[in-house]
Order: structure tokens, then C-alpha cells, then sequence
């Protein structure tokens, strides 16, 4: 079915919370063992608030700062699980990288949170270069498959269709673009609301 029927057939699961929008990419003929599927999509329409963490050299009043002699409290376990599943995004000085790949990379490294030049890596440490990339991290989504299929949230039930087609749109064109084959290597499309089932869509 056509996107736009089947946005209005997932919208008849309405509940009483604002539910989040899923785009499911089935895959085929994909190996993630040599195929690493993983990318930043820049969406047109916000959606989430994110919460982002940063290494940095000095304190900033514009995000939670971690500085260098803060690193020794993470060789905790306990402290670096709070850290890594307390915050979505993390940037970092680029200066501070090495002892950030150390200090942190096995824990942010397969949660896909290490900051990357793509998204996350400041060759500036300054308000402005801060400011520019938190409203960078504010407009993307990051996409990443574990697995033969992608689940990817892409707005919220409250928006208005226009607006989820948009970054459904852009983010599945994003995801075929990274895709060895491209469209071959994609078995089928779904959306769906948090509760309700998944439909299968045509012609994205």
C-alpha cells in the first residue's frame, strides 16, 4: 500500500500516548559480517529531544562535559554502563579522541555512540562549534543493522503526515544509498505505531 494509506492504517491504532512511527527495512542478500551497514541520516523534521554527552577540555554550560581528569571514575563498570545508556549521542575535542578510543571505545564502540568525524568529532572547542553541533545531532538519525532488518524511529503520531512521509522518505532513500546492491538488497518495507502492527508499504 501506498505510504500516505498506510500511515492513516497504522493511524487507526491511536492510543493515549503520543506513539513513535517505525520505518522496518527488511534486508536480503546482506552479510553483516563483511557488510557494516551503519549511517547518519539528516531528517527534515525533529522529532526527539536527544541527550548528549561530551568529552571535551574544558567545562561547557551548553552540554553534560566530561574532561580529562574525570576519565579515571569510568575504569568503574558500573559508572560507565550508567553513562553509555544514560545519554544518545556523545562528541568529543578531537584532541581527546585517543584517550576517549581507550578509556571508553569498548563500551561506546558497539552501542554506536562513539563519536565520529560524520557526527561527533569538534577540531574546535568553542560555543559556537558546540551550538552547531548539537543542532546537527538535534536533525539526525543513526541507523544501524544488527541484524537482516532495520528499525529505525522516524517521528511521532502527533505530526502531521506530511512531515512523517518527509522523513520516511529521506531516510529510507539514506539507508538504500548505503546498501551494497541498493534496492536489491531490500526485501520489504514496513511502518508502524508503537502498539500496532506493522504494514507493508509500496513505492517509497
Amino acid at each position: 500500500m501506498e505510504l500516505k494509506q498506510a500511515l492513516a492504517e497504522i493511524r487507526k491504532d491511536e492510543r493515549k500516548f503520543n506513539q513513535t512511527v517505525d520505518l522496518l527495512v527488511s534486508l536480503k542478500g546482506i552479510d553483516l559480517r563483511r557488510d557494516n551497514i551503519s549511517l547518519i541520516s539528516t531528517i527534515p523534521h525533529q522529532f526527539q529531544k536527544k541527550k548528549v554527552c561530551g568529552f571535551l577540555e574544558t567545562k561547557s554550560t551548553l552540554v553534560h562535559t566530561i574532561t580529562k581528569p574525570d576519565f579515571d571514575k569510568y575504569k568503574d563498570k558500573k559508572e560507565l554502563k550508567k553513562l553509555v545508556t544514560g545519554y544518545d549521542f556523545f562528541i568529543a575535542n578531537a584532541k581527546l579522541m585517543s584517550g576517549v578510543a581507550t578509556t571508553f571505545g569498548k563500551s561506546l564502540g558497539p552501542s554506536g555512540k562513539m563519536p565520529s568525524p560524520q557526527l561527533g568529532v569538534l577540531m574546535q572547542e568553542t560555543p559556537e562549534t558546540i551550538k552547531q553541533m548539537l543542532t546537527k545531532i538535534e536533525n539526525s538519525v543513526k541507523i544501524r543493522a544488527k541484524e537482516p532488518s532495520i528499525k529505525v524511529a522516524v517521528g511521532k503520531a502527533s505530526m502531521k503526515d506530511e512531515e512523517i512521509i518527509a522523513n520516511i522518505k529521506t531516510i529510507y532513500n539514506d539507508i538504500i544509498n548505503a546498501l551494497p546492491a541498493k534496492k536489491e538488497n531490500v526485501k520489504k518495507a514496513m511502518i508502524k505505531l508503537t502498539m500496532s502492527k506493522p504494514v507493508v508499504v509500496e513505492g517509497i
